[in-house]
């Protein structure tokens, strides 16, 4: 009878990409250690930037050497990697706003899935305008894992039920990822309970890294 093991690690990412990849290094290896198949990082896992513009300067394609060495990371220790969202640069060299891509790697290191972040957080009380800086996705999601069929989402999607209902009763999905990197006032707020809501309607289980701690 074998258990399927999750790990669930602290990472608070800064703007410094060397020691982001050495914290999820050191989480990976862990995990793999305790037996662990898949490992699940919140939103911003590689970068998060201080000011504006830092965010698409860090920004690069998903064939680049950041999410290389991700995906050798994935190789080394034979862990599924949820990678809850990467600045991905646009192939449109005019654009200089980017997408909040979650990229799910295999075991081998193989791209699973890569989804483009759906639904922008424009919430401009908070400051926060992400459109400013992020285009929007347009396509559903979904992959096979050894830990069943998983629906790829970000963040603020987790707002929009229907989504999950789409990946769920269309897309067969029975784990719903929703790694964030949530702001601390609207995340005691509203964060848990719409993770709970979002698994209740659709009876599927939610998987949700979130940034920890305080960010530069």
């Amino acid at each position: 009878h074998h258990h399927y093991h999750y790990h669930a690690p602290q990472l608070t990412s800064t703007g410094d990409h060397e020691a982001n990849f050495a914290n999820v290094a050191s989480l990976a290896k862990q995990a793999a250690e305790e037996g662990c198949g898949f490992l699940a990082l919140p939103e911003c896992f590689s970068f998060i930037g201080a000011k504006p513009g830092e965010a698409q300067s860090a920004a690069e394609a998903l064939d680049g050497p950041t999410m290389g060495r991700y995906r050798e990371l994935a190789q080394e220790h034979g862990i599924w990697l949820s990678l809850g969202g990467f600045q991905e640069r646009s192939d449109d060299a005019s654009e200089s706003r980017i997408f909040n891509t979650h990229v799910v790697l295999r075991e081998t290191g193989e791209v699973a899935a890569s989804y483009r972040k759906i639904h922008l957080f424009d919430v401009p009380m908070t400051g926060l305008v992400e459109s400013k800086q992020a285009l929007p996705g347009d396509q559903l999601v979904a992959c096979d894992s050894p830990a069943g069929r998983l629906g790829v989402t970000v963040c603020y999607d987790m707002r929009f039920p229907e989504l999950y209902q789409k990946l769920t009763f269309r897309h067969g999905c029975q784990l719903l990822l929703m790694p964030s990197a949530f702001a601390m006032k609207t995340g005691e707020a509203h964060w848990e309970i719409l993770l709970r809501a979002r698994a209740i309607e659709t009876q599927t289980y939610v998987v949700a890294a979130a940034q920890a701690g305080l960010h530069n």
